[in-house]
């Protein structure tokens, strides 16, 4: 039976650099997707990005100054307020520090760069494509580019609103401030690059890989079991359950494969017993030998 490639683990050393890597990597990608989609479109759709485009577009402030004057002191009150959840770890607040500077530097440097496109629903969409590739990317190192999800983690601390609901009440007053600046329709389009990028977080975090997960409860339990783990040269786990009606012993199988490789599984189930019963379901992301590493 031949093995599967099994990749090595990265050394602490290694995984360090590779997680401050994803925040540079990523703290670029939503700077430059800020000025070639949302700044010249006028898409404040949340944040202190979406601050610092109202402020450009009132006052005339440079996008990075002030996103530099509103993430410089949120870090600083997260230390003081939030204590422990920030810096209880030391490289998870090194991380987000390194992403709350860099994030505008990249922004005031890339200032100068075309506009991909000055179609503002464009702009939205694929702005908030950008933030949310650039973003997800920093998450998946755990780490932050700060702004106002330290002002949510702040007020969540304080007043007991839930995490999400804080994070809403920011991007939603940005949000209302820019239907007054610049109109109710822009607001709409923010909203679009809203939604956009949280999905597209979603999609780097989790993956297009989806995996499969089967249940199958069989009276041929451990011929199925040899067969998944000869021919679909996949680990099954075996767990205790019981019969709803009839209250008797009912061993159920547990194994999660590749979707190119339900139909085998499905193929090697059948042809054991015709009448086991299967349920194969979702597996948005799956960790561990044999599937991804982290």
């Amino acid at each position: 039976m031949q093995r599967r490639m099994e990749r090595e683990p990265l050394s602490p050393i290694q995984r360090i650099i590779f997680e401050f890597g994803h925040v540079l990597v990523g703290s670029a990608i939503v700077a430059i997707a800020f000025n070639i989609f949302l700044l010249p479109n006028q898409i404040a759709s949340g944040g202190v990005s979406g601050i610092s485009i109202i402020f450009y577009s009132v006052f005339g402030f440079e996008p990075a100054f002030t996103q530099w004057a509103f993430n410089i002191p949120l870090f600083v009150a997260g230390v003081l307020l939030l204590g422990g959840s920030l810096v209880g770890s030391i490289l998870y607040g090194t991380k987000t520090f390194v992403g709350t500077l860099f994030l505008p530097f990249v922004v005031f440097v890339t200032r100068d760069l075309e506009p991909a496109t000055t179609d503002p629903l464009l702009g939205a969409i694929f702005g908030g494509l950008g933030v949310g590739l650039g973003l997800g990317i920093v998450f998946r190192s755990n780490s932050s580019t700060g702004g106002t999800d330290l002002a949510a983690q702040i007020i969540n601390k304080y007043t007991g609103m839930s995490l999400g609901g804080c994070v809403f009440l920011m991007d939603g007053l940005v949000v209302a401030s820019s239907a007054f600046i610049f109109g109710f329709e822009y607001a709409l389009y923010a909203l679009i690059g809203l939604f956009t990028t949280g999905k597209t977080i979603d999609l780097v975090q989790v993956g297009f890989g989806y995996s499969k997960m089967a249940i199958i409860i069989s009276e041929y339990e451990e011929e199925v079991k040899q067969g998944i783990l000869t021919k679909v040269d996949r680990g099954v786990t075996k767990l205790d359950g019981y019969g709803g009606y009839t209250n008797q012993e009912r061993p159920v199988l547990m194994v999660v494969v590749g979707r190119n490789e339900v139909a085998k599984l499905k193929q090697v189930v059948q042809t054991i017993d015709p009448a086991a019963f299967v349920v194969v379901s979702n597996a948005s992301e799956v960790l561990g030998k044999g599937f991804k590493n982290q």
